[in-house]
């Protein structure tokens, strides 16, 4: 058992089913809703949770009702939540609109919180701590973190999940042994790609591991010694619900190299998990 601490956001996700998105100005009748816990670096926690990892979050938490369930929820999957902190403000809240015909999923998403900072990040005993997982997020404060966190705990891998393509988010990358790229981010970069983006990414970055998830076609790596990875995708019978499967998939890369597994390995038990969270509804597909 690894203990692996995230830094990131936790959200309230409002999951809205229906039978086929709705054209713009039309209304459409849902067919279910559940609302429940969501959030990049908490989901991957939760995964890594079931997967018999000691988990700890580090992030913000609004005093409030919704606040307050999602504490019950990383409770009950039995993430520490030691190294958070309450601030004032609405917990932050994604509208989820999943159409059951595919999978997909579409998101508006609401937050009135401050973001974790490197102050509180500094607090934190990180020498209990065998794998550190970040966000690519509030990038001045986040940088700080990572500094501080190769000074200080040199033999700990730190992941950097690169999913938006927020101002600066470069600083981060040479401060990460692994780079976990979303496809949106490629394609943002004017990538349709996942082979030209990892090349180009590379000579940016220094000497890690290079990863992107590219969804139906699998995902896709850079090893340090430049060799280019695939693995094809899983996908379940049926896709019920890729809400999370990216975050599941980061949990699989992480879970794989502390079992010691290679970057190959790694790629294909990483696109595996993904492909079973996405035949399942929400994140507890391991129970």
């Amino acid at each position: 058992m690894a203990r692996i601490l995230a830094i990131g956001i936790a959200t309230l996700d409002v999951v809205n089913v229906v039978d086929g998105y709705p054209a713009e100005n039309n209304e459409v009748r849902a067919v279910s809703q559940r609302i429940v816990r969501g959030g990049n670096a908490t989901n991957t926690l939760v995964t890594l949770s079931q997967l018999g990892h000691q988990c700890a979050w580090a992030g913000v938490i609004a005093d409030e009702p919704d606040g307050q369930r999602i504490l019950k929820d990383l409770a009950m999957h039995e993430v520490d939540i030691s190294a958070c902190h309450l601030a004032h403000g609405k917990a932050p809240t994604s509208y989820v609109t999943l159409n059951q015909r595919n999978g997909s999923r579409t998101i508006v998403h609401y937050r009135d919180l401050p973001e974790y900072d490197f102050a509180s990040f500094q607090q934190i005993d990180l020498r209990s701590c065998d794998w550190l997982h970040f966000e690519g997020r509030n990038v001045a404060q986040t940088e700080q973190m990572l500094h501080f966190a190769a000074d200080n705990t040199v033999a700990v891998p730190r992941s950097v999940e690169i999913e938006k393509p927020r101002e600066g988010i470069q600083q981060l990358f040479e401060h990460a042994d692994i780079l976990l790229f979303s496809r949106s981010y490629a394609v943002s970069q004017g990538y349709q790609d996942a082979e030209k983006f990892l090349k180009k990414m590379a000579r940016q970055a220094r000497d890690q591991e290079l990863i992107c998830a590219w969804g139906e076609s699998g995902a896709y790596a850079l090893s340090r010694d430049k060799q280019m990875l695939h693995s094809p995708a899983y996908p379940p019978a049926k896709i019920v619900d890729t809400l999370g499967a990216g975050d599941a998939f980061n949990a699989g890369i992480i879970n794989a190299f502390l079992a010691g597994q290679t970057l190959e390995e790694a790629l294909e038990s990483a696109c595996r998990l993904a492909g079973q969270k996405c035949g399942y509804m929400g994140m507890d597909f391991l129970k």
